[in-house]
């Protein structure tokens, strides 16, 4: 099983409106990046993926889980990007912020913190267990 960090704008999709969609879940489109899309196509059904509330928040919410392995975009017109589908797994007890992350000395190497455009980044194992209990999960 892989890790990995899913960005969203809570004004364009919520942590509320990915956990309404049951475990069908939903494609995680738009996504325009080719780095971040590169990441995608690495992903594996069953893989966990931190939601995280970017722009204003910065805050990781909960945890969701690819349940469709990357396929076509819909909304990419160039049909040069895919997405996968995530459904909701669980939600943070706390949520974590980004300066919790980056004032904690084993999370500084984190993609979220060095490269903090990247939309969607692998998560390390020792990494993803740290967040976990910040958010007060097991």
């Amino acid at each position: 099983m892989n890790y990995w960090l899913m960005k969203s704008e809570p004004e364009t999709w919520s942590w509320e409106q990915q956990v309404k969609t049951g475990s069908k879940g939903e494609g995680w489109d738009g996504v325009r990046n080719y780095q971040a899309s590169n990441n995608m196509k690495k992903m594996e059904v069953g893989d966990l993926c931190f939601f995280y509330h970017s722009v204003k928040e910065r805050d990781i919410v909960g945890i969701v889980k690819v349940v469709k392995k990357y396929h076509p975009d819909p909304t990419d017109k160039s049909k040069r990007f895919g997405m996968v589908s995530v459904a909701a797994v669980k939600a943070f007890k706390s949520k974590v912020n980004l300066s919790q992350i980056k004032e904690h000395p084993k999370l500084n190497h984190l993609a979220l913190v060095k490269q903090s455009r990247l939309s969607v980044m692998p998560i390390d194992k020792k990494s993803w267990t740290i967040i976990c209990n910040l958010g007060g999960i097991k």
